[in-house]
């Protein structure tokens, strides 16, 4: 493997990607004592929650109320939030102690319009509208690609389709894309070179993984993307999670606490508080049951 940046390892924690997905509701308390556990971890930001129907994502409805709950204290872990529409951003830019907002813009037509009731094209106009406002409200937009890698509904992918959705959207001034594996399809050498095509394509820009796997695969993924000079990492505690608009059968995150120890493994420095981290633990085995 490649020697990556150390320096520049970006952790990304998904509360929110594991949460959305959990059939029991989860008390707004119970989210807000969690989510203040994790701000005290060392991670670079925490995906937090998202601003989106509440009808279609039952288990984010109290969102505004949690955020206005959060204590981040000395924390300098930054907080996103997805939104999949305007009003959701206007309702996120709100608040203060929001850094991102999060989009997922998916290159499968049947996924963008069953994760957020539009096409791929009227999309695009959306991320535009976005970009202003995080631009006059002093965010930043993450553009996650949904499907990157991708998808179970037989619509047409290859890598030039993602490529050419990209060159669309860096020019309106997003700084941060996110490769999604939505699904956990992506082979380690699928993630290798995709990733490594658009780091190399996009010098300047942060590129992330957001990358859904099992155990069994979980391993060769993240040594792809790391070769490929992935610095910016997703992950949840516990490896739970999946977008509950994708399909049944939910894929989980990439095991944030196997990430860490990875790294480290690795003599790659995380500037994770161990100590913290296990409170978190604990408390993840009271939030999931």
């Amino acid at each position: 493997m490649e020697q990556t940046d150390i320096r520049k390892i970006k952790l990304i924690e998904c509360p929110r990607d594991a949460m959305q997905g959990w059939k029991n509701f989860i008390p707004t308390s119970t989210k807000v004592e969690y989510i203040n556990s994790l701000l005290k971890v060392g991670f670079d930001t925490l995906d937090f929650t998202s601003f989106v129907s509440a009808k279609a994502i039952p288990q984010m409805a109290d969102a505004k109320e949690v955020v206005t709950k959060i204590d981040i204290g000395s924390s300098k872990t930054k907080l996103l939030a997805i939104v999949a529409n305007v009003r959701g951003a206007q309702d996120a830019t709100a608040f203060d102690a929001i850094n991102y907002l999060g989009f997922p813009f998916s290159i499968s037509p049947t996924f963008q319009m069953r994760n957020t009731n539009r096409s791929i094209e009227d999309s695009f106009e959306t991320v535009k509208q976005l970009q202003e406002i995080c631009v006059n409200s002093g965010k930043e937009l993450v553009v996650y690609i949904s499907m990157a890698f991708g998808n179970p509904y037989g619509d047409e992918y290859n890598k030039d389709i993602v490529v050419e959705w990209i060159n669309k959207l860096t020019p309106l001034g997003i700084k941060i894309i996110s490769l999604a594996d939505t699904v956990g399809v992506a082979t380690a050498q699928q993630v290798s070179d995709l990733t490594f095509y658009v780091i190399k394509m996009l010098p300047e820009y942060e590129v992330g993984i957001h990358l859904h796997s099992t155990s069994l695969n979980r391993t060769k993924k993240l040594e792809a993307a790391l070769s490929a000079g992935c610095y910016r990492i997703d992950g949840a505690l516990k490896g739970i999670g999946g977008c509950p608009m994708a399909n049944d059968n939910l894929v989980g995150n990439m095991d944030m606490e196997w990430i860490i120890n990875y790294l480290e493994n690795k003599k790659i420095t995380t500037g994770i508080d161990k100590e913290a981290l296990q409170k978190s633990l604990v408390l993840a085995d009271s939030v999931f049951y």
